[in-house]
């Protein structure tokens, strides 16, 4: 039997990653095989990412490439709600869909691919096709945004926020969890905003009444006896009352927060919440209650109208919160960002001189904290084992974006294994450390 092969080019952020685990699930459920090459595959879906002008590029070009190795392709994900875009350039296309569009991409797979039968190959695990390794896994719990900041475009693309169900949710975690995954990273586009649109209604998890609601969720989520990590997380009130799960090893003590900026003008002209004074406060409240929380962030630079002081503010602000972990990035104006209509843009040479900085600031606050860890007993996952031992995180690391933990003698552990090791070394991002015991 000639079974039809699909091949799979999935870029972007987790959000996109977990968008092509489900039309991965689909696929497979449908009979179709997954090929790991253009010239082994009938047809390839391209799953995009439309955030940022470098991120549209990538796109294009591995649109251009699928096409020129194998013809028929079908394009999704984020730069697909700009069907325009993809169509001038790539006109050969099968089909454009946008972001969270499995019923429409498979609708496509099945009008160029006719869907094939087999009992066997349509049988698929209950957790689903995942593209993250066995032993971590993304957990979508909304899509969309209600915010509208003016350098984003994503509620364009995404849509308003529409929250899961939680009961929905929580079986997709047990699944995950009896499937081997020891770490599940939660995520959306505005995780404390879960349940907003649904005013934290009442479901169901296991005959029981749980709300639909961040606290309760990362409580329940708590109880399955796996590492529990935040991602995305906006400043909200009601953040604080995640902090005590965090001090009782429920779930990892880790927040994920999108600051963007810390003066208030500025995050004023981004239509961004927060005021500069009260986070430094807050944060120093939350390190009270969990002195082991690790706070990672990101940070616009150079956008429209950033003066010199309004940037030194900035640094300032860093300088004083300590953030464990950050990502900048320069301003770009996005096709369609309301920011671009803003005056005086900053000149890209400053922005860069402006990154440069920022980031020389934060590898010397990132260094000291690391050392700080040095003499500490911390417990580890481990990622990769090689003839050299092993990599893991700790859990102030998220998988691919934070630091690692080198193990020397780990030559004998296995991937998923979570044990302890005493911090014997540091760099600016990664750590050093003797393994302990297993656990």
């Amino acid at each position: 039997m000639n079974i039809a092969k699909v091949g799979f080019v999935s870029l972007g952020c987790p959000k996109a990653t977990v968008d092509s685990e489900h039309i991965l699930t689909r696929l497979r459920a449908e009979g179709y095989l997954i090929s790991a090459s253009y010239q082994d595959s009938d047809l390839v879906v391209v799953n995009t990412c439309g955030f940022i002008d470098s991120a549209v590029a990538e796109s294009l070009d591995a649109i251009g490439e699928a096409l020129a190795e194998n013809g028929r392709v079908i394009v999704t994900g984020c730069l697909g709600a700009k069907g325009d875009v993809v169509r001038e350039a790539h006109p050969k296309v099968l089909a454009v869909t946008g972001p969270h569009a499995t019923d429409e991409v498979m609708e496509a797979v099945h009008q160029h691919l006719p869907k094939p039968h087999d009992p066997y190959t349509d049988l698929v695990p209950p957790q689903g096709i995942r593209l993250t390794p066995r032993h971590y896994a993304y957990l979508k719990i909304s899509e969309g945004c209600n915010h509208r900041c003016t350098f984003c475009i994503i509620p364009s693309m995404r849509g308003d926020l529409v929250s899961r169900p939680v009961g929905d949710v929580m079986t997709e975690a047990e699944n995950l969890v009896k499937s081997g995954v020891k770490e599940l990273l939660v995520i959306s586009q505005d995780t404390s905003a879960y349940g907003v649109d649904v005013k934290y209604r009442t479901g169901f998890w296991g005959g029981k009444p749980l709300r639909t609601r961040m606290t309760e969720l990362a409580e329940a989520l708590g109880s399955l006896g796996v590492w529990v990590r935040l991602h995305y997380v906006y400043p909200y009130p009601h953040v604080d009352e995640v902090i005590p799960l965090m001090a009782d090893g429920k779930i990892l003590p880790y927040l994920d927060i999108p600051f963007q900026h810390a003066n208030q003008r500025i995050l004023k002209l981004m239509k961004r919440p927060g005021n500069s004074e009260n986070v430094l406060a807050r944060i120093r409240r939350w390190r009270e209650i969990c002195p082991e929380l690790t706070l990672r962030s990101t940070f616009i630079v150079g956008f429209p109208g950033e003066t010199e002081a309004e940037f030194q503010e900035l640094l300032d602000f860093l300088q004083e919160a300590e953030l464990d972990r950050v990502g900048a990035f320069a301003y770009s104006p996005v096709e369609g960002a309301l920011a671009n209509e803003l005056p005086d843009h900053i000149p890209p040479d400053v922005q860069e001189e402006r990154l440069d900085r920022l980031m020389l600031l934060q590898e010397k606050i990132s260094e000291e904290k690391l050392k700080r860890k040095v003499g500490k007993t911390m417990t580890v996952l481990v990622d990769e084992v090689t003839d050299e031992g092993a990599v893991a995180r700790s859990h102030a690391d998220a998988p691919e974006i934070d630091g690692l933990v080198f193990i020397d003698q780990g030559t004998h552990l296995k991937v998923g294994d979570r044990v302890e090791v005493v911090i014997t070394d540091s760099d600016t991002h990664d750590l050093w450390g003797d393994l302990v015991s297993e656990s």
